[in-house]
């Protein structure tokens, strides 16, 4: 079956003028009249944007204004899935050209408003105040002493023109009042301003924590964990782990041996209601052993409850003079008897 040939385009390729280089594109050129838009280079041969990136900015940067360009309307247009969009979109957003902001409405309304820029290095740069163009100063003649010597001869006057008649003047149009601005209602003035609660997209992410590790690493807690992690696939296939991850996961099993965790219970913290399906189950292996990472045992001396503090007790004490029951804390003669035999000693 024959290929079909585009003559049309044969016949204007025969039509260029000059000699056509022997490989790469060639260029057939016909200038627009309407129905276009004007892309920079900046844009079209960016150097780190993805082609889904670079379609979507001239996509969007073809609509009016007005039209929908969330991902999900995006979506519904293209044959991209929406994670695709959503990557492109903020790839366009890390490198200035597109900018979203959820703004609030009158009535209340939460909306997202998507601004686009064609070329945002040009917002960059200093704008410098337009002053008008000075006239050149006009050069005087130089005169010579010889010059200066001779007397000037004045021209003859010529006759003077006319004066032509001046139109009669048009009276001046009626100034109509501009219309007076719209007043903020009640809401609006009372509204607060829009703080962006949630970080963008292209903030940095915060970098993961490490692998716990044992203190001491010996040969068998080393033996240990890796029966465990090899062993994970016959308890659930989607757990199989290479020789490499396995010799990685290593020292984090371990940490949790040192830390008297039992390998049932091990087991079953990493294989327990996992995703379907474990995509990555190194990934996965790793995050929960971080994660889940139980605390150290406590030891004998931290499980003891503290002394109980009670206050003491003065003890009863029985008189050596009246025999009565009294607080002492030794043996001896009660404050009556005291004072008693304080008073007979100073009248003596």
């Amino acid at each position: 079956m024959d290929i079909k040939q585009n003559t049309a385009l044969l016949r204007a390729l025969t039509e260029l003028p000059g000699p056509l280089p022997a490989r790469g594109v060639i260029h057939i050129a016909i200038r627009h009249t309407d129905r276009f838009t004007v892309v920079g280079n900046h844009l079209a041969q960016h150097p780190t944007l993805s082609t889904t990136a670079v379609g979507l900015a001239v996509r969007i940067q073809s609509l009016p204004q007005g039209t929908e360009v969330g991902i999900k309307a995006l979506a519904a247009r293209f044959p991209e899935g929406e994670k695709l969009i959503a990557a492109a979109l903020r790839e366009l957003e890390a490198h200035g050209y597109l900018q979203r902001a959820r703004t609030r409405l009158p009535n209340g309304r939460i909306v997202t408003r998507t601004v686009f820029c064609n070329q945002p290095a040009a917002l960059l740069r200093p704008r410098a105040a337009a002053t008008p163009p000075q006239p050149p100063p006009t050069a005087r003649p130089i005169t010579t002493p010889a010059q200066a010597s001779e007397p000037t001869v004045k021209p003859e006057a010529s006759p003077e023109p006319e004066p032509d008649p001046q139109p009669e003047p048009t009276p001046d149009p009626v100034a109509t009042p501009d219309p007076p601005a719209p007043r903020a209602t009640p809401a609006q003035a009372a509204a607060p301003p829009f703080v962006r609660l949630v970080p963008p997209p292209t903030a940095p992410k915060p970098p993961r924590p490490p692998l716990p590790r044992p203190r001491e690493l010996t040969p068998e807690l080393e033996r240990i964990s890796t029966a465990l992690l090899s062993d994970l696939r016959h308890h659930a296939p989607q757990f199989t782990l290479s020789e490499e991850h396995v010799r990685e996961l290593v020292p984090g099993v371990a940490a949790w041996l040192e830390r008297d965790a039992h390998p049932d219970t091990i087991r079953h913290t990493l294989t327990t209601n996992a995703p379907e399906p474990v995509n990555y189950p190194y990934q996965f292996v790793k995050h929960r052993l971080t994660v889940l990472l139980p605390p150290p045992l406590p030891g004998a001396h931290d499980l003891t409850p503290p002394p109980a503090r009670r206050n003491p007790v003065t003890p009863f004490q029985t008189c050596d003079g009246c025999e009565r029951a009294f607080r002492a804390p030794a043996p001896g003669r009660c404050r009556d008897c005291r004072n008693e035999v304080a008073y007979t000693q100073a009248a003596a």
